[in-house]
């Protein structure tokens, strides 16, 4: 193994908090990385070599240790003239981000969507590949210290919009859009008052998708959104379209991703620490060595 990140996700799992829990005893954290092939087995017919670099695609348990000897079908060879970090995360936020903006409402050049939690690594994915489809983004981030230095940062992948928080205490929220058209989806990973501020720019008939709960509030929607503005709510969980029959429409669309990447169309904030300091990594992954003032990727190396 090269790098493997630590996601949220990786926590809960190893917090008993999941839906999916790994297999006891024995298990080894992490669900995503990339490693080189150093040996094949005999009866391989794969089109690998030693050298090349492969991810587990769908993603699988174990990622967090510096040898893996997994079935030939596991592995799925990418391109390794990208930075390795890129690779290693290509598959859980980036993935989610693409699928998102194509699973739920067909969007056309001009149309928007709003999304809080923005400066995450899949809200900084869905803010540079709607742009390149032509779809304006409009965003929502906390209010906290280095506000305006993320907001400047979102601005430079390509938002159209950025609002705190604080600034969608009014009423009439849409009047902030200018010439934007209003929304007709939303992306909330927050939950509580944020995915509240999210909906009230939505579009009549408009949907919102929840794929995180950060703040660990409720969604808390009025009945008259329901019964007026006839808005819809769904979630997506990315491990369930992977483990459909979707592998290969997946490894396809992380090439697609990592062919963005290459041509610098797709880049995201992550930390680098080495495998032997996987503690200092962990502390910060949980906050406790950390102060949020950017967006943070801790993938370990």
């Amino acid at each position: 193994m090269l790098a493997a990140p630590i996601n949220p996700s990786d926590i809960n799992r190893i917090e008993g908090v999941y839906p999916v829990r790994p297999p006891l005893p024995g298990a080894v954290g992490g669900y995503e990385g990339v490693g080189q092939v150093h040996a094949l087995g005999p009866a391989v017919t794969a089109p690998l070599s030693p050298g090349d670099w492969v991810i587990p695609s769908p993603p699988s348990f174990g990622t967090w240790q510096t040898y893996i000897v997994k079935h030939q079908s596991v592995w799925h060879k990418v391109r390794s003239d990208v930075p390795m970090e890129y690779a290693a995360t290509a598959t859980v936020n980036p993935l989610t981000a693409l699928r998102m903006l194509q699973e739920f409402v067909k969007l056309n050049p001009g149309d928007a969507i709003v999304q809080n939690g923005a400066t995450s690594i899949v809200g900084q994915c869905v803010i540079q590949l709607a742009k390149l489809h032509g779809i304006h983004t409009i965003n929502i981030i906390r209010d906290r210290p280095g506000s305006e230095e993320a907001k400047d940062k979102l601005k430079q992948l390509g938002a159209d919009e950025v609002f705190m928080e604080s600034q969608l205490d009014m009423k009439n929220v849409k009047s902030l859009l200018g010439a934007l058209p209003e929304p007709a989806l939303g992306f909330n990973c927050v939950g509580g008052n944020a995915a509240s501020l999210l909906l009230k720019f939505l579009r009549q008939g408009g949907t919102m998708v929840t794929y995180g709960g950060m703040s660990k509030r409720p969604v808390t929607v009025p009945t008259s959104y329901f019964i007026f503005k006839d808005i819809s709510l769904r979630g997506f969980w990315l491990q369930r379209w992977m483990n459909s029959d979707k592998a290969e429409d997946c490894r396809t669309m992380i090439d697609y991703l990592l062919g963005l990447v290459h041509e610098g169309k797709l880049k995201y904030e992550m930390e680098l620490i080495p495998f032997g300091e996987f503690s200092l990594a962990l502390e910060k992954a949980l906050g406790k060595t950390w102060k949020p003032a950017k967006a943070s990727y801790e993938v370990l190396r």
